[in-house]
């Protein structure tokens, strides 16, 4: 049954990336970096569920980071202003009335990619 969970985070995961390099052609920087956030956020409970077998209860990228951390028994490590950054999009562009620009949401996606692809390399080593 988690196979299929797993199955369903990890495609979400991609298609809120997808969808954050389209909102970024019609430029809606807020929506690109609260889709990057959710791309990560979708990504790292996949994870944590394959690894675990539960989902975590936390929209914290840094706190789901550090769980699959303890899991996996490896530290991951990444630059803490840049999770701070995804973090806050997630909060700002739901509840506060606070705006993006081009260069941020291009740093969205480019945080979502390269942390994506920082996890999977700590997890294949």
């Amino acid at each position: 049954m988690h196979k299929e969970e797993v199955e369903l985070l990890l495609k979400r995961s991609r298609n809120f990336l997808e969808s954050a390099e389209q909102r970024i052609k019609k430029d809606d920087w807020d929506l690109t970096c609260f889709l990057a956030e959710q791309s990560v956020q979708l990504y790292l409970k996949a994870i944590i569920l394959e690894e675990a077998g539960q989902t975590p209860r936390t929209h914290s990228i840094r706190q789901l980071l550090a769980q699959l951390g303890q899991i996996i028994e490896k530290e991951i490590k990444y630059d803490r202003n840049s999770l701070f950054m995804l973090e806050s999009a997630y909060f700002n562009a739901r509840y506060i009335a606070v705006t993006y620009d081009e260069e941020q949401a291009k740093d969205a996606i480019k945080i979502a990619k390269e942390l994506i692809t920082h996890v999977e390399n700590i997890r294949n080593r």
